[in-house]
């Protein structure tokens, strides 16, 4: 069985380590909730909690629930005050609002070193700390990250505030904001929402979320159980929200439920009053807050929330009027809450605290099990030993990523709400008139000379710039007259309005006069930068371009967009009027834009039959939908969505924007083009052999196997292996042996949700794969694991994941934003297709990761399978390769690059290329099994098909990009071969070559 000693004795290694934590791991798997990063009950953790919980007196132990508010700013008084706290009553923790990063640096050293027990210190800092101190730079808010294509720079955006906060000693962030602002006049939410989808809010807040905690900062989902419909600031009075718990549950507590799931440290409770909950306290004016049956009932019980319940700042007006005197400190303990978030009176909060327990109102063993859940958490915080932050450079340590940071945020975020692709990019001839209503940025000596304009005007000497104050009784009428006879294109920039909705934005009456008259002329660009709900009163305008805030950054996108050298990425968060909905935004490749079919000579008429033929594949139960794309000559002439999501009767429909999992063409998509670049640069030889990357082969049958071979499936490895068959208990179910459903140090790559795999298995892996069945060399067999070994070489190579690689080189810079491995980490669910119910392995339904059990087993990462995309991102990959190697005026490839691997590889052997599938030329298959792909595909046609119904076809002969995805597999077992059975993707591809034959 062995071959060789190393293996035997990394065999024998894994199976160690497996049984020495076999215990703890069948305990952990039935109990998710103590595996999360900031709870978890290790000895050494048991043992500094309950040592310091033994030191601490019944009114310390009070003390240890309260954040007390802090500034850096106030003074000597305020210092004395919070020095006092400290050392009286050992107060749990402080946070920082208003002040400067090297003064609050100072102050947390000074504060942490006259503290008994350690500091938990944290800050409200939704959008990074520069939201409360001075010298910081503030990052942009989360409704900008909402209009984002996807979440990986929301991800980051939670990483550079863990960084800053470790910088600064900061443990825990109030933020991300989880509310679903579905309510335009909402005061208090309103923008610093991720937006009105819940789904969207739900992915988004979890890539923050998980952006803070993986790397150490403690994040907190606010406000329990959903402030986003209101139209009362909670700072000034109680918002009343009238809905039932079956109307919370479907949209409020959705994102509360995902970030619960997934580990979040710890939820914030809002100052709100629901009818239904305060009919079950019968208490009038009861705050959420304060609501037993919100925290203890709704949050706690039903929701299983097992981290820390905190209070928003019991200072607000909308919960002190109802609850004066200290009894609100009660009434928050009495509900549930574990921390007091700004009690008005430290003092005074803990006698009435200690009256309570001696009345029986409120029971010692509810005050001991939140202190011990507290003191947890400081200890995985690394409170159990001193630190002292260094204020040297700390200013600029905290600034240092944020000027890059924040322009890659605004170039993504931009959104094309209305794009007459004839105006942009301009042309540096273009006569434009300028039209700075209110900019903030103008310099005080020369108000109309803003940033945008003198920017503008480096590229475009042809333009005039007209500035307009706020506060200017403008003559609207002889201003259009001026502009609409002299230039050629109208820009308007509406700049510094406010973000609240309040008197409409504070915009001024003539504004909407000047409006009225833009709408009468289709040569005006509207810029928007500010809070999105304002554009509500231009949606009629032809050409709006939103940016969500006003700054450098923002402005600097919007003249990159305007020059050409970006493209309009971002999708709106939030509704604004009937006309622009939710999600709206015009992306395209101004260089693979769309066109109609006749204008490419192809019969319109003709191509329309797919209609047909993918409805009647959809009634036949052959697959719940698909999306069929063609592109001819650069232009895409086809792109429409057919059927829902899933054969559920509630699923929602398909658009040509959903995001399928594409199987194997993964590997042309992500494996075969690395290998081309890496080929092209002279970092991988084709007649490199397995013995040249991985020790494990070169005592093996598989040592001589090359590159080349694997390639072209001749190597003889076998053509697919149940690598998670072993991993499985006696009822087929994963072995808690193997797999945990939460993540921690030794599991946690992802096979599915809330299911993951101990990171040290994949040496097992690839013993199993080297260790496999090897066939006859110089002989077609399809492989998965000739790919999957390929996928390990790019790594080997580039010294860096597969996917990493591929995003790096090809999808980031080909705008293909929705293309990604482990989509489930990017995108809302709500976008992505469910690919299959799985009934054995993971037992759920997978939707956003991986299909392919062996491409699960590594994380969703391998090189046969794992991709997820929507069609418009595959074709211009391919588009790329159809173009010779360039895309976008940027080379990829050279075109003798992309000749050698989709030329037949050795027709002696098979129809294959180098990793891409080839048109079948061998009469006797043909004869048996009709032709492939298609009869009219030419010997150039290059491509591959995926197992869960997707294919790419590129015929250079006709100029031809064809991309089908479906998810075929999500049906009955009575149905799942009904889509091989009819052939659908070679049908589709017979009605195109047919298309194009009649259009000549």
């Amino acid at each position: 069985m062995w071959q060789n000693l190393d293996e035997v004795v990394l065999f024998c290694c894994m199976r160690i380590r497996i049984v020495f934590s076999l215990l703890t791991t069948v305990i952990f798997f039935s109990n998710p909730a103590l595996s999360q990063q900031f709870f978890n009950e290790t000895p050494s953790a048991i043992h500094w909690r309950d040592s310091v919980f033994a030191s601490l007196t019944p009114e310390e132990k009070i003390a240890q629930l309260m954040i007390v508010r802090a500034h850096s700013n106030l003074g000597n008084d305020h210092v004395e005050k919070i020095e006092h706290l400290i050392k009286r009553y050992n107060i749990g923790g402080l946070c920082f609002f208003q002040g400067g990063p090297v003064r609050q640096a100072v102050l947390t050293n000074r504060y942490q070193s006259l503290s008994r027990t350690p500091l938990m210190i944290c800050i409200d800092g939704e959008w990074g700390l520069g939201m409360r101190l001075d010298s910081v730079i503030n990052l942009h808010r989360e409704m900008m990250l909402g209009a984002l294509p996807n979440t990986e720079l929301v991800y980051e955006y939670g990483k550079l505030v863990a960084q800053q906060s470790k910088r600064m000693g900061i443990d825990v962030n109030y933020a991300p904001v989880v509310d679903i602002n579905n309510n335009p006049q909402n005061p208090v939410i309103n923008d610093r929402s991720f937006g009105e989808d819940k789904y969207r809010v739900a992915a988004y807040s979890l890539a923050y979320m998980k952006g803070m905690q993986d790397n150490g900062i403690m994040a907190t989902a606010k406000h329990f159980p959903g402030h986003g419909d209101v139209s009362v600031d909670s700072h000034l009075d109680l918002p009343v929200i009238n809905k039932t718990r079956q109307q919370l549950d479907s949209l409020e507590l959705y994102p509360f439920k995902t970030l619960i799931e997934e580990g979040v440290g710890s939820v914030m409770v809002a100052h709100l009053y629901i009818p239904y909950i305060g009919k079950i306290d019968s208490a009038p004016n009861l705050a959420t807050s304060l609501s037993p049956t919100a925290i203890t009932a709704l949050l706690k019980t039903d929701m299983g929330f097992k981290g820390i319940v905190v209070t928003d700042g019991l200072e607000m007006k909308g919960v002190t009027k109802y609850f004066p005197d200290n009894e609100i400190s009660v009434q928050a303990l009495i509900a549930g809450n574990d921390m007091l978030c700004l009690p008005p009176d430290v003092e005074g909060s803990i006698q009435k605290v200690m009256q309570a327990i001696a009345d029986g109102r409120l029971s010692q063993a509810q005050i001991d099990a939140s202190v011990k859940k507290v003191l947890l958490a400081k200890y995985h915080m690394n409170r159990s030993k001193a630190h002292t932050i260094d204020t040297v450079n700390l200013v600029n340590d905290l600034n240092e990523k944020t000027a890059a940071f924040k322009k890659a945020v605004a170039q993504q975020s931009l959104t094309a709400l209305k794009a007459n692709p004839t105006l942009t990019p301009l042309n540096k001839k273009t006569s434009i008139a300028y039209i700075n209503i209110n900019s903030k940025q103008a310099n005080p000596t020369a108000p109309e000379l803003d940033y945008f304009f003198l920017e503008l005007s480096k590229y475009n000497r042809n333009v005039t710039n007209f500035f307009v104050s706020k506060s200017d009784s403008l003559g609207v009428d002889s201003l259009l007259n001026a502009i609409n006879t002299d230039y050629d294109v109208v820009i308007t920039a509406l700049h510094n309005y406010s973000r609240r909705p309040a008197n409409h934005f504070g915009l001024p009456d003539w504004y909407f006069r000047l409006l009225a008259r833009l709408n009468e002329t289709n040569n005006c660009l509207h810029l928007v930068f500010g809070n999105p709900y304002a554009i509500s009163y231009a949606d009629s305008l032809p050409n709006i371009v939103a940016m969500y805030e006003d700054d450098e950054a923002t402005q600097q996108a919007v003249i990159d967009y305007l020059t050409g050298q970006i493209e309009a990425k971002g999708k709106l968060p939030v509704t604004v009027s009937a006309t622009l909905p939710v999600g709206s935004g015009a992306f395209y490749n101004r260089y693979f834009t769309t066109a109609a079919p006749e204008e490419t000579d192809v019969n319109s008429t003709t191509l329309n039959g797919i209609d047909n033929l993918i409805n009647n594949a959809i009634y036949e139960n052959a697959m719940p939908g698909a999306v069929v794309l063609v592109a001819k000559d650069g232009k895409i002439i086809f792109n429409r969505a057919y059927g829902k999501l899933s054969f559920d009767a509630d699923a929602p429909p398909v658009t040509t924007s959903t995001v399928y999992d594409i199987a194997s063409v993964t590997k042309t998509t992500a494996t075969t083009v690395a290998v081309m670049k890496l080929y092209e640069e002279g970092k991988i030889d084709l007649k490199s052999r397995l013995a040249d990357f991985f020790p494990l082969a070169v005592n093996t049958n598989k040592a001589n196997i090359t590159i080349e071979e694997m390639l072209a499936h001749r190597g003889g490895l076998t053509a697919f292996l149940p690598l998670h068959k072993s991993t499985l208990d006696a009822s087929g179910a994963p072995s808690p042996l193997y797999y945990r459903v939460q993540p921690d140090d030794l599991f946690n790559i992802p096979v599915a949700q809330h299911l993951y795999l101990r990171n040290d298995f994949e040496d097992s892996l690839m013993v199993q794969i080297f260790n496999s069945r090897l066939g006859e060399k110089n002989k077609y067999v399809y492989s998965d694991v000739d790919f999957i070994l390929l996928g390990k070489i790019v790594e080997k190579i580039t010294n860096m994941p597969l996917d990493e690689y591929v995003t790096n080189i090809f999808f980031r810079p080909l705008n293909m934003s929705s293309t990604r491995f482990n989509a489930a980490r990017y995108f809302p669910v709500n976008t992505i297709a469910p690919t299959e119910k799985e009934t054995n392995f993971r037992l759920q339904t997978l939707t956003g990761y991986v299909h392919d059990p062996a491409a699960a087993m590594f994380g969703g990462v391998a090189g046969h399978a794992g991709v997820f995309s929507n069609a418009y991102d595959l074709a211009q990959l391919y588009q790329m390769m159809l173009n010779h190697g360039v895309m976008n005026h940027k080379r990829y490839f050279k075109n003798s690059t992309i000749k050698k691997f989709t030329a037949y590889d050795n027709k002696k052997i098979s129809r294959r290329g180098l990793g891409f599938d080839k048109p079948e030329f061998d009469k006797k298959k043909i004869k048996q099994q009709g032709e492939y792909p298609a009869k009219a595909a030419s010997a150039r046609a290059y491509g591959h098909l995926g197992f869960t119904g997707t294919c790419v076809w590129v015929d250079p002969e006709h100029d031809l990009v064809y991309v089908l995805l479906s998810n075929r597999v999500n049906t009955s077992a009575r149905h799942i071969n009904k889509f091989g059975a009819l052939n659908i993707r070679g049908q589709v591809l017979d009605i195109i070559y047919e298309a194009i034959r009649k259009g000549k």
